[in-house]
Parts: C-alpha cells; sequence; structure tokens
C-alpha cells in the first residue's frame, strides 16, 4: 500500500468511501460483506474511511462506526461532513456534529469538511455560522483537519479560499472524464496553486468509467489483467497534490481490485495517451456535439433543441442512467408540437449535427424508458 504525508498523517493513497457499501437484495447494507470488505482493506494498509450523514439513509455513519470499532482508533482516520441543509436553523448545527460523533462511537474525526459546497448552500453555510463552529470544535480537539467537499465552479472555489485561509484541504471530483468535460483541470489547477492537498471524489464517476463499452478495448489490448476501472484509480492518484483517492466499493472484488491500483506505478506517457484516446471515443459514441450556440433557434414549432440535446448529454453522462430526469424534463422542452423534418434547424447548425435524426432517437428513447 502506498503512503501519503497528508498534513502530517501517514495516510493511505486510497481511501474507503461509505456511500456505496454492499447492500442485500432489499436494498439494505450487508452487514457481513461491509465487515469482511473493511476488515480486508484495513489489514492490506488502508487507513481512510470517509462517510457523511445522509449515506445509505443515515445508516452509513452507524455502520462504519461500529465496523471500526475492531480496530484502534489510533490506527485509522475517519472522515465526516457537516450537511448544512439539513440544518433548519443556526443552532441545529451542533446538534447534528454531536450526534455525527454518537452515530460513528467517536470522541472526534480526524478529517472534516464543510459537505457538498455549491452556490445553492454556500449562503447558508456562512449565515449558520458553520465555519466559525467547526473551527470552534477543532480547538477543543472534536475535529483534526477541516476542509471542505466542492461542486461549483472555479470562480466560487477562488472566492472562498481569497475569504477563508482555514481550510487544510479540499474534496474535489477529479477524473479524467470531467477533466475538461465538467471543468475539473479548472479546479485542480486552483488547489495546486495555492498548494492545497487534495482528496479525490468519483474518480470512476459513480461507475460511469468501468464500462466504456467499445472503447474498452484500448485499455483491454494494452494490459489484458487490469480492469477499466483501475485506469480510472490510477488516474486520479497520478495528478499533482492528490492525497487519497476515494473509492466506493460495494463489493470484495471491487476492493481486490483497488489494492491491485493502489500499488500500481506511475502512468507512462504512452498509458495518460490512451486514457485520452479512450475518453475522447467514449465521449464522441455517447454525446451529441451540441455546443449550445442556439443557431438552430427559434425551431419553426418551438421545440427547444439545445436544452433537449444538454438534457440527453446529461443523461448519458449518469452512471446508472438516470430516468426519471429524463422521463420529467423532455416534455417540457419539447413541447406538443411534433417535429415537421423542415430543415432549417440543421441548415444553421455550425456543428452539422443531424439534428433531426437526433430528436427521433431521443424521443425513442424517452418512449422507450417511459414504457
Amino acid at each position: 500500500m502506498k503512503y501519503n504525508n497528508f498534513l502530517g498523517e501517514r495516510v493511505s493513497a486510497l481511501g474507503f468511501g461509505a456511500m456505496r457499501l454492499p447492500c442485500s437484495d432489499d436494498g439494505k447494507i450487508n452487514f457481513s460483506e461491509t465487515d469482511n470488505m473493511i476488515e480486508k482493506l484495513y489489514n492490506e494498509g488502508v487507513n481512510y474511511f470517509d462517510t457523511a450523514w445522509m449515506y445509505h439513509g443515515g445508516e452509513s455513519e452507524k455502520v462504519i462506526g461500529r465496523s471500526l470499532k475492531r480496530f484502534p482508533r489510533s490506527s485509522y482516520y475517519l472522515a465526516d461532513k457537516m450537511p448544512v441543509w439539513f440544518c433548519q436553523k443556526p443552532d441545529e448545527v451542533p446538534s447534528l456534529f454531536e450526534t455525527q460523533l454518537e452515530r460513528c462511537g467517536v470522541d472526534y474525526f480526524d478529517f472534516y469538511l464543510v459537505h457538498s459546497v455549491s452556490y445553492e448552500n454556500w449562503g447558508q453555510v456562512e449565515e449558520f455560522d458553520v465555519i466559525p463552529f467547526l473551527l470552534k470544535m477543532k480547538s477543543e480537539g472534536k475535529i483534526k483537519h477541516l476542509g471542505f467537499s466542492f461542486h461549483a465552479d472555479a470562480k466560487l472555489l477562488t472566492e472562498i479560499l481569497d475569504k477563508y485561509d482555514c481550510f487544510e484541504f479540499v474534496q474535489l471530483q477529479l477524473n479524467y472524464f470531467d477533466w475538461d468535460f465538467s471543468g475539473a483541470s479548472e479546479l485542480h489547477k486552483i488547489a495546486v496553486e495555492r498548494n492545497l492537498p487534495i482528496i479525490v471524489m468519483e474518480p470512476v464517476r459513480g461507475g460511469l468509467l468501468a464500462d466504456l463499452g467499445e472503447s474498452n478495448k484500448i485499455f483491454t489490448d494494452y494490459a489484458p489483467n487490469m480492469s477499466v476501472a483501475s485506469w480510472a484509480i490510477r488516474y486520479a492518484m497520478n495528478l499533482q497534490n492528490v492525497a487519497v483517492v476515494l473509492s466506493g466499493m460495494s463489493n470484495e472484488e471491487q476492493a481486490l481490485d483497488n489494492l491491485k491500483n493502489a500499488d500500481s506505478p506511475k502512468l507512462n506517457s504512452r498509458e495518460l495517451e490512451l486514457i485520452q484516446n479512450a475518453d475522447r471515443k467514449f465521449k464522441d459514441r455517447i454525446f451529441i456535439p451540441c455546443t449550445g450556440c442556439r443557431y438552430c433557434m427559434e425551431c419553426t414549432v418551438g421545440i427547444n433543441i439545445p436544452e433537449i440535446f444538454k438534457l440527453y448529454n446529461n443523461f448519458c453522462t449518469t452512471a446508472s442512467w438516470n430516468q426519471g430526469m429524463l422521463i420529467e424534463e423532455y416534455p417540457k422542452l419539447h413541447g406538443e408540437a411534433e417535429c415537421i423534418e423542415c430543415g432549417q434547424c440543421q441548415s444553421h447548425c455550425p456543428q452539422h449535427i443531424n439534428i433531426i435524426n437526433e430528436l427521433k432517437m431521443i424521443e425513442a428513447k424517452y418512449l422507450e424508458l417511459k414504457g
């Protein structure tokens, strides 16, 4: 197992994310399988465990806390997070934090984060004085290291880091798919420029990068014994300033594969080129290459073409293929009118997209999912 010096702590390069624990057919956590997997990872050197208030409907903290009780408290690092949006008023923040300690059965958190910072909830973080409270908890020894997990753009990240110097690390969604697609490279650059340690979340993008369809062959031809997902894990571990790469493991097979990845050498130039090729071909296959320029508008019959393409692309980039999102939003964007195939939109498209055919394809997918 590789280890990194993370804020003076000897932390395993691979971390266990407790958002996708093994579950039984009824959807409830399989305690026995979870315990066995955690024991295997712990014995192989994994010492960073990450949970949160809402994971598995509030059960993740309890299960992780109970499972880790078998081991000396000083032999592992436990990370948890403050979900301020669950609080209706400021005085609920302290009670939520204390409940988390109780759920996990610990007296302190090694790493604690303001959870899922975004434009939608950052105002509440400041309004409810979350940061002063967490700094107080740190002064009392209930938090060793304070950071935040982030789900917004470079502008907000810069604003937060310019205003607050109390954050010791940041948790970012970094993977090769999002590097350019979602601006992950910009967020990474900001952290590196400030020499801020990074925890990586969603390195496999919720499982999306575990199966690239036809693009899998690019990886398997080069290294038949390596899983497709392992390339995504290694990519994240290869990035500058990354202290820990979290993986949400759902079974022992994934755990064993990740353990093998944690001991893999750094990616060489040829391997980085293969990742870029696989990523490009994968995106070419699943994406409609719409840039949102709106040259196709206004549609003769009122169909919101660019927003439908955006909806479909977002639909395609969720590992679980979020059916509800497409089923709910598509009718609003399409309206009741039918495409009359006038071709006006296609004649103005600078990307030369066959818009008529793509709309037919999305309509068919919508009808299939709707049943």
